[in-house]
């Protein structure tokens, strides 16, 4: 998605977000998973994340599992029940395996409680303090779009593994990483006409601001659309898209997601690298399955995008898209949905310089989308 003045705006941003909450980063993603072991050995072997804490019946825990993997500031946290009923076979059964917590650093999350349910948002957890032997951290959280939640991390006074309760997960196994550095965006998808209602609980309750949007007449093909706006919070290290439908010749990507789904949730979670041919090429030997961009697309590309530092050949191969905005531009690449349900995927990001978020490719991304629907049988 890129954009015209895009440093102007991200300027606008940190002045326009109203930063009663600052946040220092994202602290882990968790997703619930029908075979946490399974799953944590997929986005080691395949994705290059290293072991790093584990929790379960050894723990103390009785009723979950759950496997913490680290690649550089990315940490993943898979979750399976370990007991019929209960929350989370609840959300499995509802959703198939999927994003639960996005989970925010914080200086002080008893604040960040306060700030946020004061200003409307639904209480998720109220501040609790978990000690052991590494010291302490306190965490709460709120309700956000579908059954994902925000729990705020504060872990100033904490050396352990990963938090209280877990211990260092430390197997033989340890694929080399892939080169991924930290999350770049989480894109959530959302119902018909819900866009605006949650950029306004990001603004309002969380004191985000609107980075950009795109309407139908920049996210269109010949069958579908679908509206986004992004939202970020004061320093930009969080950045949160959020999409919604819209009307179309036949069923949008978002609605395909919703309908699998069963509702809002992450869409997908881009990862950044500094080598982006490096990084897909290890992703791709490992497995991986990405979105394919057809040949005739870099026939012009050069010519929309201008010079740039990578040789055309490797991008092409690969099926890398290319976009730019003033302030450089971005290298980019979709993978399919990484679940049996045609729910969540990444996207892999290497930005020299631009801060948008490739508008510029999203007809052939759409158009690549729309070729797996059509092979699901639910275009």
């Amino acid at each position: 998605m890129a954009t015209d003045n895009s440093s102007l705006q991200l300027e606008k941003i940190i002045d326009s977000a109203d930063d009663f909450l600052p946040l220092l980063g994202t602290d882990y993603v968790e997703l619930y998973v029908g075979n946490a072991k399974q799953a944590a050995h997929y986005y080691q072997s395949a994705w290059g994340f290293q072991p790093l804490a584990y929790a379960g019946l050894e723990t103390g825990v009785k009723d979950r599992v759950s496997y913490v993997l680290q690649q550089d500031k990315i940490r993943l946290v898979l979750t399976s029940p370990l007991e019929k009923d209960g929350p989370v076979n609840e959300h499995i059964n509802k959703h198939g395996d999927g994003v639960k917590v996005v989970a925010l650093w914080v200086d002080d999350a008893t604040k960040a409680y306060q700030e946020t349910t004061s200003r409307g948002g639904e209480s998720y957890m109220e501040p609790v303090t978990q000690e052991d032997e590494h010291g302490k951290v306190v965490m709460s959280g709120i309700h956000t779009y579908g059954e994902t939640v925000h729990i705020f991390v504060e872990r100033g006074e904490y050396n352990g593994p990963f938090l209280p309760g877990y211990k260092e997960w430390n197997p033989e196994f340890r694929p080399s990483s892939v080169g991924l550095k930290f999350i770049d965006h989480m894109v959530g998808n959302v119902g018909w006409n819900e866009m605006n209602k949650w950029c306004e609980f990001y603004a309002k309750v969380m004191g985000f601001a609107q980075l950009i949007s795109f309407d139908d007449n920049d996210i269109s093909t010949e069958y579908t659309a679908l509206m986004s706006k992004v939202m970020s919070n004061g320093n930009g290290r969080i950045k949160f898209p959020i999409n919604e439908p819209a009307d179309g010749r036949k069923k949008s990507q978002i609605e395909e997601y919703i309908d699998f789904y069963n509702g809002a949730g992450v869409q997908h979670i881009a990862v950044a690298t500094d080598n982006i041919i490096e990084t897909v090429t290890q992703l791709k030997k490992r497995g991986v399955e990405f979105l394919y961009v057809p040949d005739n697309y870099y026939d012009t590309v050069l010519d929309r995008v201008g010079e740039i530092d990578e040789d055309l050949a490797p991008l092409q191969e690969l099926g890398i898209l290319i976009d730019r905005d003033d302030e450089g531009y971005l290298l980019q690449l979709f993978t399919k949905p990484v679940l049996d349900r045609p729910t969540m995927f990444f996207e892999i990001i290497q930005r020299k310089g631009a801060q948008s978020f490739g508008k510029g490719n999203f007809k052939a991304l759409f158009e690549a989308i729309e070729r797996e629907q059509e092979s699901r049988g639910t275009l």
